[in-house]
């Protein structure tokens, strides 16, 4: 194993340790926990169910389907599974309180929004939305469905949100199979970057945040990023190693001296890494390790993107980030970003960093909260089981800060009684802390920045940034 990823490792183990006592009245403090998010539904039936199908989420059952949920309550197994396939009750109102006690308990100015797709995979061709497509569990094209989630992450923890089923054309066109699979007739195909920005739009406002960010299928789409400017989001998102920019801040290339200057030519992202010099990379300390600080390496620059055959019209930050592998080589990321030329590439690493907790996020929503343990293949069931597991996940989430501090109050903070305003922490919370010395929030907290026109660049030099 990487000497990178055992530190992490054993850090996940330290975070798992739980101390005696810490799980002492804990069905009461679900049952309060709770509450709040099921006063949607209208009837004590469903939400006697949905009571019952948090706890069997959160249990040891080895699959946490709704037939081995109702085994374990010792109930028959029609009344669960009906309650989630096939009972017409609204999921929103449960993401709503969600998104709402998550900005109340985590919430900080320049907390990070991440927009990640997951897939699932998934036999046969019945189940809502399953066609072959890129399966990142398994790293290759196979039967499976795709949700695209929407995370927060600020310095206090980090939570899952949202989420939307990609509903792949071929569905979106088939009538009857949409019949079977109870898609309801407003639903009509929408692309997982404009699925993305229906949370964005949705859920932004209630998320303190000065970024969003998201794996390089966000970040390859021109138009994504164009949509985030024109909604003055400021963005860090990854993009593929072939992707093509031209250096803004490069010596123009020699010219007959007539007629403007020649502009550098375009080159893929991971050519131009290769050729900056050992003096372009800054050391940049990620966070402390069990032997010692973890350090990237960074660089960036101005440049004008080339991507899906688009050339850009504004100019980007391109932000590169290396590792040292254990076997010597470096592994490197590519990032684009829409911020203030004076941003640090600390900052930079900061919010790089907050995409992969949400990684972190989906795994302890898949192996602790039954995520993608559902046997549903309804539209309704798919969004009812997803909902209850990441209320189930936001619990774990809750009870882990209460065991870090157990004072803190952090499983009633954000119940029913928690301020509505979303931006500030509720009673029992932890007070903001104070911006670290090598922090850059200023930077950081800025919505967005005008988009700089291709001229506005030329005569600047590597040194501008």
């Amino acid at each position: 194993m990487e000497p990178r990823f055992r530190v992490r490792l054993e850090e996940l183990l330290d975070d798992a340790e739980v101390p005696p006592g810490l799980l002492r009245g804990v069905l009461p403090r679900l049952e309060t926990f709770l509450e709040p998010f099921l006063a949607s539904l209208s009837r004590a039936e469903q939400r006697h169910n949905a009571q019952h199908y948090v706890q069997g989420l959160l249990s040891d059952l080895d699959g946490k389907n709704a037939e081995a949920i109702a085994y374990l309550h010792d109930q028959e197994r029609q009344a669960l599974q009906k309650f989630l396939g096939q009972s017409l009750w609204d999921h929103q109102p449960l993401l709503d309180e969600l998104t709402r006690q998550v900005g109340v308990a985590l919430g900080e100015a320049d907390g990070v929004l991440v927009l990640d797709p997951s897939a699932f995979p998934k036999k046969g061709t019945a189940s809502v939305g399953v066609q072959r497509q890129w399966c990142g569990r398994l790293g290759k094209v196979d039967n499976c469905q795709v949700g695209i989630y929407l995370g927060y992450v600020s310095r206090r923890e980090h939570a899952l949100v949202d989420v939307r089923l990609y509903l792949p054309k071929e569905w979106a066109k088939d009538r009857p199979r949409r019949n079977k699979a109870g898609v309801p007739k407003a639903i009509r195909f929408r692309t997982r970057h404009q699925l993305a920005l229906q949370m964005l739009d949705q859920r932004g406002a209630l998320l303190p945040h000065a970024w969003v960010t998201g794996d390089d299928e966000m970040g390859r789409s021109s138009w994504f990023r164009k949509e985030l400017r024109q909604r003055k989001e400021c963005y860090l998102l990854a993009v593929p190693s072939n992707t093509q920019i031209r250096d803004l801040a490069a010596p123009s290339p020699l010219g007959s001296g007539r007629g403007r200057p020649r502009l550098a030519p375009f080159v893929g992202v991971d050519d131009w890494a290769r050729a900056q010099a050992a003096g372009a990379w800054q050391t940049i300390e990620v966070r402390d390790g069990e032997k010692g600080p973890v350090v990237v390496q960074g660089t960036r620059t101005l440049v004008q993107a080339r991507s899906e055959g688009r050339v850009s019209e504004v100019v980007e930050l391109l932000v590169v980030f290396r590792a040292q592998q254990a076997d010597g080589s470096c592994k490197h990321d590519y990032l684009l970003a829409d911020a203030p030329v004076t941003t640090s590439l600390a900052e930079f690493a900061r919010v790089f960093k907050a995409e992969h907790r949400i990684e972190e996020c989906l795994q302890r929503a898949k192996g602790e909260a039954g995520l993608a343990d559902y046997q549903v293949r309804t539209w309704e069931g798919w969004h009812h089981h997803q909902t209850l597991s990441l209320v189930a996940a936001w619990f774990l989430t809750q009870e882990t800060r209460r065991g870090k501090n157990p004072d803190a109050g952090a499983d009633s903070a954000a119940g029913a009684g928690a301020d509505r305003g979303g931006a500030e922490p509720g009673p029992g919370l932890p007070p903001r802390r104070a911006p670290s010395p090598h922090r850059e929030p200023l930077a950081a907290t800025q919505r967005g920045s005008p988009a700089l026109p291709l001229e506005a660049t030329q005569p600047l030099t590597a040194t501008a940034v």
